[in-house]
């Protein structure tokens, strides 16, 4: 076993990282972020810099519990679990978690509202509350499929989301959050994919749109810039709460 990563990650053994992914699963379906069986979510495993936990390829969210996630290393062994992953997640979460020894989850998600920001030639506009607050730490990847080039587009992936960038948009496909915990990771996607309803909202409206000064947009992002991770976790444990009620058994 490799040495720790970081703080965050020493504070959580294998067992509660699982109960915090399978829960993050049914949010995501809980929120209707989910794309049937297909995009991913990962986390690390506590106290390894190259091993993580993801969906066994084939599970709705809603199937996905904490002792049925893989175990894979970034190599793509399965070290535990008797299903198959998905090839594209793989290499799309391999690749973050190799670059980013600072981030512990990863979340992938096929919404309507972020793909199809993700083909704006505008981007993410900084019209919204939640879209300024994620500014800062938005990055864009373009379009590519990752099982067509694998090596070449990990090493595009990492180079497009380096430190501290956490949220990524990839053109004409998804979104892409990073987080040292599930807590920030759940709350980044959320930021992300309610700014991309509220734009898709606005620029469908047919009228025109205000940014706020500069000045505004400069602290607000830069109050996320320098935000800790234990400043999601009243958020997170609130949805831990509400997995537990509305989708009991994902602990197990």
């Amino acid at each position: 076993m490799t040495a720790p990563v970081n703080a965050v990650d020493q504070n959580r053994n294998e067992s509660q990282v699982r109960i915090a992914l399978a829960a993050l699963y049914r949010l995501f379906h809980h929120y209707g972020w989910t794309d049937t069986i297909e995009t991913h979510l990962s986390a690390r495993v506590p106290g390894t810099t190259d091993q993580y936990l993801i969906n066994p390829y084939g599970l709705l969210f809603d199937e996905v519990t904490a002792s049925s996630l893989l175990k894979v290393d970034l190599d793509g062994n399965v070290l535990a679990g008797d299903h198959p992953f998905n090839e594209a997640g793989h290499l799309i979460h391999s690749a973050i978690l190799r670059a980013r020894p600072d981030v512990a989850v990863v979340l992938h998600s096929h919404t309507r509202a972020g793909s199809a920001v993700s083909a704006m030639d505008c981007g993410l506009l900084p019209i919204s509350q939640p879209a300024n607050e994620v500014m800062g730490l938005l990055a864009y990847h373009d379009y590519a499929m990752a099982y067509a080039r694998p090596e070449i587009e990990c090493a595009a992936l990492a180079r497009d989301l380096p430190a501290p960038k956490l949220a990524m948009i990839l053109r004409n496909h998804g979104l892409l959050v990073a987080g040292r915990t599930a807590g920030e990771a759940f709350h980044l996607h959320m930021l992300l994919e309610n700014a991309c309803k509220i734009q898709v909202d606005v620029l469908s409206s047919g009228t025109g749109h205000v940014v706020p000064e500069q000045q505004a947009l400069d602290d607000l992002s830069g109050y996320y810039l320098q935000a800790e991770p234990a400043e999601y976790d009243r958020q997170w444990a609130a949805m831990m709460r509400l997995a537990h009620h509305r989708h009991p058994g994902f602990d197990a």
